[in-house]
């Protein structure tokens, strides 16, 4: 400043000083200003105001300056928003101050809406500010195209979503479990029906003739009301049904007055019952899908339930696509489409998942249950690798998946662990001599054999085969405190399973007293597997060496147990030998006529609670390279329930 410090005067050529007063003028136009009261802090006021709604701290006005109230440019925001309202996009400023040209400025700002399944519309747009009034300050100069560049008045976002195409289960030979099968709708058509009341006894009797059962049953109840409603020339469904289910009452119901059919195909397994319990089901989304997850489902949608289909939901249902539109509201307040799209986000399809899952081993094993009144289920373990060709739960299609996650006693099945353990410790050889008793007594605790029966002194061979308990409960003290959970333990029981889908390894019994010590060699006391164990041990005992049983091959499990240590030789062909004589000389006789190769197996029955009578009924074994269990809840004796179910299971594989 003059007098501040001595200046030297200097004089300038015009031409130079019109050059500089141009540069500092052009300047003056690329950046902003930045004081406090420079556009910088109205737009950063204006910003936040969008997504809290209150405006207040802004001023507004329209592109011909008039003043806008600040309220009715945040109703005018919510109503453009639309469909998008409530999740307000993130808004910045972009990196720099804005552009001032004397009193206007512009400035970029970044604006990034997240969409349903967190999809990012992401765009910049370009807020113009005025500077004026009476008090001279920066003022937005509102628009619709401030919100998006496409928006005029009257217009609001709305949102189209396209459901992505759900991937399928696949079997083991990668074709798809689920696909298209023929089915036939059954209705009435009103204007035909002679005598409704008749017709509805008539239906029932014939669905009810359907075998298997269907799962529910058909309700017609309602038939007469709904027909009765109906047009004359609707077609009033009644059921949709798989083409065998119709074929198999089509003489009784194709001719009856007023009932119509319309073919037509659907995605189903290849029969109701087919691995329900562990593949689950595909359903529209139900209210508590839409509850709980609001983000992820809308209604209309196709949502996995239970079993593997819950459990990858994800990865089978893929991302849905999602476009953004304009549309346009009438004097009558409704929207329509003014045909401009403003985002767009492709739908991502599912991705399968692949199962280990054989198609005719699985149907066998679902026919062997099929007719079963009982809880029940049946597992098969390939042994070459480990693969699980099925499991099948009953009764119906139905239910929790038992073959993987029952906790029960495993009864005398049991005894193929602890005659290992035997054999193991040198403790008995197959040909030595055991007392089979009528009854056993430890620490004033009886132990019987099944109907009192006695065999007195004979090999353990025949013990093992006939199933004598007392001849183990006199042999359990040489199994030592740890003895036979250790063995267990070699079988894969109790270890750290990853096999894709929710599954129990089994717990033994370990350092218990004398008396729960023989309560566990014969399969009782604190011992609780499930059949997908037991599968495995068995197959374990057929190999010579436990793997864990695998069911998915993509995505392939991430943590699977390590594979068991070789089992020695001498104990597992000890253990073979008098695992055939089962079937051929004990308890599992009945499948000595099974053709094919030879079976092995043990049987089981379980007592659940403090009455002798009350239990569940077990087979092990396996043929040829198929390990399996069958476990039939409350099926009392085993040769009753579930041999029967084996030989039915054994006799459906052998054509192949």
């Amino acid at each position: 400043m003059p007098g501040s410090y001595p200046v030297r005067r200097r004089r300038f050529p015009r031409p130079l000083l019109a050059a500089l007063a141009a540069t500092a003028l052009a300047a003056g136009a690329l950046t902003g200003c930045s004081a406090e009261d420079g556009p910088a802090r109205t737009v950063d006021a204006f910003l936040a105001g969008w997504r809290s709604g209150d405006l207040h701290a802004v001023g507004f006005i329209d592109p011909a300056g008039t003043r806008i109230p600040a309220a009715e440019v945040a109703k005018e925001i919510k109503s453009l928003s639309g469909e998008l309202a409530a999740t307000p996009p993130e808004l910045h400023r972009k990196k720099g101050d804005p552009t001032i040209t004397a009193d206007t400025a512009t400035a970029l700002v970044a604006v990034d809406w997240t969409l349903p399944g967190q999809t990012h519309w992401v765009y910049d747009l370009s807020v113009r500010l005025k500077r004026g009034g009476d008090d001279d300050q920066w003022q937005v100069i509102w628009e619709p195209a401030v919100v998006q560049e496409n928006l005029e008045k009257g217009d609001r976002l709305a949102l189209r979503r396209d459901t992505a195409p759900r991937a399928t289960v696949l079997d083991g030979a990668g074709d798809p479990i689920v696909a298209p099968r023929p089915v036939v709708r059954v209705g009435v058509q009103p204007s035909e029906v002679t005598d409704v009341k008749v017709l509805v006894r008539q239906l029932d009797a014939a669905f009810k003739a359907i075998r298997p059962a269907l799962v529910p049953p058909v309700d017609v109840g309602d038939l007469p009301k709904r027909v009765a409603e109906a047009d004359p020339g609707a077609f009033v469904e009644v059921v949709t049904l798989r083409d065998e289910a119709y074929r198999q009452i089509k003489p009784r119901i194709y001719d009856l007055p007023g009932t119509r059919f319309q073919a037509d195909k659907l995605d189903l397994a290849p029969t109701r019952e087919f691995a329900r319990a562990l593949l689950g089901s595909v359903d529209p989304a139900q209210a508590d899908d839409l509850k709980n997850h609001p983000d992820t489902y809308v209604a209309g949608d196709l949502v996995g339930h239970g079993g593997l289909q819950g459990r990858y939901d994800d990865r089978l249902r893929g991302a849905p696509g999602l476009t953004v539109i304009v549309e346009r509201v009438g004097p009558d307040g409704t929207s329509e489409p003014t045909g401009t799209e403003v985002f767009r986000h492709e739908p991502k399809a599912g991705q399968p998942v692949k199962t280990t899952l054989d198609v005719a081993t699985q149907n066998a094993a679902d026919a062997a249950l099929r007719g079963q009144a009982r809880r029940s289920a049946l597992v098969a373990v390939r042994i070459s690798d480990g693969a699980v060709l099925a499991a099948a739960n009953g009764p119906g299609p139905a239910g929790e998946n038992l073959a993987f996650t029952a906790q029960v006693p495993p009864g005398s099945t049991f005894k193929m662990v602890s005659a290992l353990a035997l054999l193991d410790a040198g403790a008995v050889t197959p040909d030595a001599t055991v007392d089979c008793p009528k009854t056993a007594e430890v620490d004033g605790r009886s132990f019987k054999n099944s109907n009192d029966f006695e065999l007195g002194s004979v090999p353990f061979t025949t013990d093992f085969a006939k199933s004598c308990n007392t001849a183990f409960v006199a042999l359990a003290p040489k199994l030592g405190p740890d003895g036979l959970a250790a063995t267990g333990r070699t079988l894969g029981l109790e270890a750290k399973w990853d096999v894709g889908a929710e599954a129990f390894p089994g717990s033994v019994s370990a350092n218990g007293s004398a008396t729960e010590q023989a309560a566990a060699a014969i399969g009782q006391g604190t011992t609780v597997v499930s059949p997908l164990a037991m599968a495995g041990a068995t197959a374990a005992v057929a190999r010579g060496r436990w793997e864990q049983p695998k069911l998915l091959l993509d995505p392939a499990p991430q943590q699977p147990a390590p594979a068991g240590p070789a089992l020695k030789p001498e104990s597992v062909a000890a253990l073979k030998t008098m695992m055939r004589a089962v079937v051929t000389s004990g308890t599992a006789s009945a499948l000595k006529g099974v053709p094919g190769e030879p079976v092995y197996g043990k049987t089981g029955t379980a007592e659940y609670d403090n009455n002798p009578a009350h239990t569940h009924a077990w087979f092990v074994g396996w043929q040829g390279d198929v390990a399996f269990a069958v476990f039939v809840e409350q099926g009392g004796s085993s040769t009753a329930s579930a041999v029967p179910i084996a030989d039915r299971f054994l006799r459906a594989l052998t054509p192949r």
